[in-house]
């Protein structure tokens, strides 16, 4: 054990005292907290930020009384034809776009005209209106109703998505945010295991490359050395997870903090006052988080805030403690299995050209648990998902995209249980290749050949 602790402090030593691994360690925070931060700020700085003037040019009359001007779109219409409108956005630069509304818009599409592109999310914006304004007074038309009695028949319905579980309580769920956050895990285990295994491997093969393998052999055992380089990888791996999870965390707070404050600047798309109304209408001693939810969801004005609730309700009744635990058991094991795995391959090998034709067949459950994923996420409790959450080789992935939606203790006991056996099946199984591989030079192994190291005692 001794000296399997002086290979793990060398090789941890050696990799965190990296000019790469520092910059790395500190950049990808970076990255990652602006991959969450930018696309928010573009969106509430693309509709803050862009007005439109547009003049409308309408043949059917429908809009003219229906579309109103508000914080993004400045209407004017005028009564004239398309190509005298077409000179006037040419020749008037107060005006960014044309709209061009046909006699039958719901036959011939409505032509939009700019001489400053617009945004994506203005497009749909402009669409969405249109579409309702159409879709309103076609109603109107068919069953001969005034827009106030319209007004008063508008519903909305909200499907709220409850688990009972066999003891009878019940938690409300939103299946998005387990889904984004599972898919999220899954992926960062996926790639933090190619990352570290492929380092393991490439160790391997320098070391036996140089031929200080030889020198390392002499005064410990192949199977110690193996041990010792996959813990030492598998800490520097932990150490910069643990960094960039803290640092990320610090630089997106402060990010959404500075976006928050900037929204808050405007109007809120929501009534104050009537947010307050419903608060002092329910009794201080019985108010809950989905109570409130529920009464702002019923007026229109708070609809928007309900979400919010509504998220903030789902995020506090996920399994904090499981995902928490549960990736960092997944992601240690994983790697674990697929570097000693790597290790075998690095000590069969002479250079790295030759490991293709292994790593292949060794990474295809690895790729297969990501592929899978995309369509396991969309229904966790399958009988697929539920055995490739057990298979060790594809588990670290799986079971990672479940467990945010609650999977039940004892899967996640057997599955951990599984991988563990897993992990010592395929230790024992590369040590049997690394300890004669590691001392092969000048040919090219078979599978044939790996099967005579394996079977030789």
């Amino acid at each position: 054990m001794k000296k399997i602790w002086i290979i793990l402090q060398r090789e941890y030593l050696t990799r965190v005292k990296k000019k790469s691994f520092i910059i790395m360690t500190l950049l990808s925070p970076v990255l990652f907290a602006a991959i969450m931060i930018i696309p928010s700020w573009l969106a509430v700085s693309s509709i803050e930020n862009e007005t439109r003037k547009v003049l409308v040019i309408d043949e059917s009359g429908i809009f003219k009384n229906q579309l109103n001007s508000d914080e993004n779109f400045q209407y004017t219409f005028k009564n004239i034809s398309l190509d005298k409108a077409k000179n006037i956005l040419t020749e008037n630069t107060s005006y960014t776009d044309l709209l061009f509304i046909p006699p039958q818009p719901e036959k011939t599409p409505a032509e939009l005209y700019y001489n400053k592109q617009p945004s994506i999310i203005i497009l749909q914006k402009l669409e969405k209106t249109l579409e309702d304004i159409l879709r309103k007074q076609k109603m109107i038309e068919r069953f001969q109703i005034t827009p106030e009695e319209l007004k008063k028949i508008e519903t909305n319905i909200q499907l709220k998505t409850i688990k009972r579980d066999e003891t009878g309580q019940e938690t409300v769920k939103n299946n998005q945010i387990p889904s984004i956050l599972g898919f999220i895990l899954s992926m960062m285990i996926y790639m933090f295991i190619f990352l570290y295994g492929v380092q393991v491997m490439r160790g391997v093969i320098e070391e036996k490359t140089n031929r200080i393998v030889e020198i390392i052999i002499s005064s410990v055992r192949p199977f110690q050395l193996m041990m010792g380089k996959i813990i030492g990888i598998a800490l520097v791996g932990l150490t910069q997870i643990a960094i960039w999870i803290v640092l990320t965390l610090i630089l997106v707070t402060f990010g959404q903090a500075l976006i928050f404050s900037q929204t808050q600047k405007q109007e809120p798309p929501f009534n104050r006052q009537e947010i307050i109304k419903q608060l002092t209408s329910m009794q201080s001693d019985t108010i809950q988080m989905e109570n409130l939810t529920q009464a702002l969801a019923q007026n229109p004005e708070t609809k928007e805030i309900s979400k919010w609730f509504e998220t903030i309700d789902t995020i506090s009744n996920l399994p904090i403690a499981k995902i928490f635990f549960g990736f960092l058991f997944y992601f240690l094991f994983g790697y674990l299995i697929y570097a000693a795995l790597f290790a075998a391959i690095g000590s069969a090998v002479d250079n790295q050209e030759d490991t293709q034709q292994f790593i292949l067949p060794v990474t295809i459950p690895l790729v297969l648990a990501i592929v899978l994923g995309q369509f396991i996420v969309m229904n966790p409790d399958s009988d697929l998902a539920f055995w490739l959450s057990l298979f060790p080789l594809t588990s670290p992935v799986i079971m990672m995209i479940r467990i945010p939606f609650d999977v039940p203790t004892w899967q996640i006991l057997l599955s951990a249980v599984l991988l563990i056996l897993g992990f010592l099946a395929t230790t024992w199984l590369a040590g049997k290749i690394y300890r004669t591989g590691i001392l092969m030079y000048g040919k090219k192994p078979s599978y044939k050949e790996l099967w005579k190291w394996i079977r030789y005692s």
